[in-house]
Formats: C-alpha cells, structure tokens, sequence
C-alpha cells in the first residue's frame, strides 16, 4: 500500500507536463513567484491545487545544509499554556518564511535529547528549548550543530546561548507575601511534577514564609498536575495541618481544583482558605471567587524567543542575550 502511495504522488514534472512549461520554471515559481509571468503563476498554482502537488524539500536541505524550519521542544501536551507559547513562535516565525517543527518529551531530559538528535537530522536552523537542564550529550549536539538556540521559560544563569523568560523565583515570592500581608499564617504549597519550574516556584514560596517566621508546608506529587489531582492534596494537607489557611498551587490546574474541592467541603474562599495559582489561565476568571494567580506572558515569550532566534539567524549583534518579560498578578477575589 505504501509503495502505490509513493508512486501516486504528484511531481514537479506532473505540474510541467499539465501546463506544457519546463520543470525548471515550476521551480523558479515554487522558490519565488514574482520570477514567473502572471499568467504562467495562475497556472501553475492552479495545477498545484488540482494535482494536490507537496513540495519536496529534501533536496534543498541537503544541498544547503538548512531547512527554513524551527525546532521546538514541548514537555507537555496536556499543559494549556504552551499552545499559547507556541502561537508566539508561529506569528514571528509563519511572517518570515520559516517553518516550525515541534517535539514532545514529557519532562525527561534523556527524551529530549532524543528528540534534539531527530530534530537536528532533519536541518533545522534553529532550536527553542522549554528547559535549562540538559544532558550532556544534548549540549554537546547543540554544540557540534552550530546552531542558535533560545531556552524559554526560566532565566538560566548560564543559558546555551539565548534565554528568555521570567523570575519564577521572584514572582512566587510576591505572590505568597500578599497571602501574608492579608493573615495567612498556614499556607501550604502544593506542587506536581517536580519539574524545574516546580521547584522554583517552591523556592520563592520557602523563601517568603521563611522571612516571616512561618513553617513551609510542602505537599507534592510526582504525577502530572490536574485538576482531579488537587482534591487528594488538600486532604493530604488539612490531615497534616488542621490549621490550613492557605494554598499556593503551582499551576492553576491544581489551584482551580482545590478551590473547587475546597467548596465542596464547605470551606469558604478565601476567608477560610485562601488559594492562588501560576499561569492566570482563562478559567480561572470564570470561577467564583476570581481565582489570584501569577500571569506569566507565554504568548510575549514565544514571540521574542522566535524573534531573537530570526535575528541571530540573519547575522544581527544580539545586544541582550537574556530577557526577561516579567509576570503580573491577576486581580482574583481568592486570596
């Protein structure tokens, strides 16, 4: 069956011989319109369309060692908030003519190196990462491939090459101290995955409630976060500590689902428990109270990570290797 699908495949000689012109103008076309006469460029698009010709890119990628594709690297398929990160890349990438390529690797840095060593056999011409941690195989590639790279998200100390992102720490820091100023007193973290991010925000939440004399209160799961997760975490945390009065969530996932879970029980929010998530997703704005959370631009990271990417790859000086874009707090009623 495979076999007759190759062989159904239009060609490039398919679109000539329909039109009666050489191979060498549908060429000429497919890498630059405006080099064809308009008459001529009607009809090949036109046959294009009725023979549902693809073009075939290989030869071109391995002639010029390029493939005018990005390739991007996604630890999760489930997380809402890299689809936005993505529409970021693509309305930077899509406007300059280049492709984008994406890899799954579900927060396992021995996968992503896997994934990196595929995305490189096929040329890519540039890579963004949604991690800071790597194997050492996975940088030495990077290094042989010569290619630039952005890694987003975080704000590594010493990135591979480019960053851009945000202060996890710094951002989980203010948000627990608002908790604080408003009398919360035993505010838990509840935290799943345990990926870097997770344990960054940790550190902002360990270093708030540490200033202010209170007992961190970790409950944590190496599953991946969901909103059903939550509710066997605020048990876990009000059998350990009956005096819970707060909960900051490592992602809005878990945090909707303890609000939820926390109604149920009949706790009132946030007078009883005041619960604030990271991501500011959607959702959190449809429920009541108004979820407070950390809204982090996935969107603007995405846009400046292509941008810095495009910029490198046409030969322009980068000034600022690392940016950061900051985060704000939404305005919820929940904290």
């Amino acid at each position: 069956m495979n076999q007759n699908f190759k062989k159904n495949r239009a060609t490039l000689q398919d679109v000539a011989d329909t039109i009666g012109i050489t191979k060498m103008t549908v060429s000429r076309y497919l890498r630059n319109p405006d080099t064809v006469a308009a008459k001529t460029r009607e009809k090949i698009a036109q046959a294009i369309e009725e023979l549902g010709y693809i073009e075939n890119k290989a030869p071109a990628m391995l002639s010029k060692s390029s493939s005018r594709a990005i390739g991007i690297l996604l630890p999760s398929l489930s997380n809402q908030i890299f689809a936005s990160f993505v529409q970021g890349i693509e309305s930077v990438t899509k406007a300059h003519g280049y492709e984008t390529l994406l890899a799954h690797f579900s927060y396992d840095e021995v996968e992503e190196e896997h994934k990196i060593a595929s995305l490189l056999s096929y040329q890519v011409d540039g890579l963004i990462l949604t991690e800071s941690h790597h194997t050492q195989k996975t940088l030495q590639m990077i290094e042989n491939a010569g290619i630039p790279v952005v890694e987003t998200m975080e704000l590594p100390d010493t990135p591979i090459d480019m960053a851009v992102g945000l202060d996890h720490i710094a951002a989980s820091y203010d948000v627990v101290n608002r908790m604080i100023a408003s009398g919360k007193r035993s505010i838990a973290y509840f935290g799943a995955r345990l990926d870097s991010r997770t344990q960054l925000r940790m550190a902002g939440y360990d270093k708030a409630l540490k200033e202010a004399g209170l007992a961190p209160k970790h409950i944590l799961t190496g599953e991946h976060s969901s909103y059903s997760l939550a509710a066997g975490l605020l048990s876990r945390a009000l059998e350990a500590h009956p005096d819970l009065d707060g909960v900051f969530c490592t992602n809005d996932d878990i945090a909707i689902g303890t609000l939820l879970s926390a109604q149920q029980r009949g706790l009132k929010v946030p007078e009883q428990l005041a619960i604030v998530g990271y991501n500011a997703l959607d959702i959190g704005q449809t429920v009541m109270p108004k979820l407070t959370s950390v809204d982090t631009p996935r969107y603007d990271i995405g846009e400046k990570s292509a941008e810095l990417l495009l910029a490198r790859l046409r030969g322009d000086e980068i000034e600022n290797k690392i940016v950061d874009l900051g985060y704000q707090i939404t305005d919820g009623g929940s904290h």
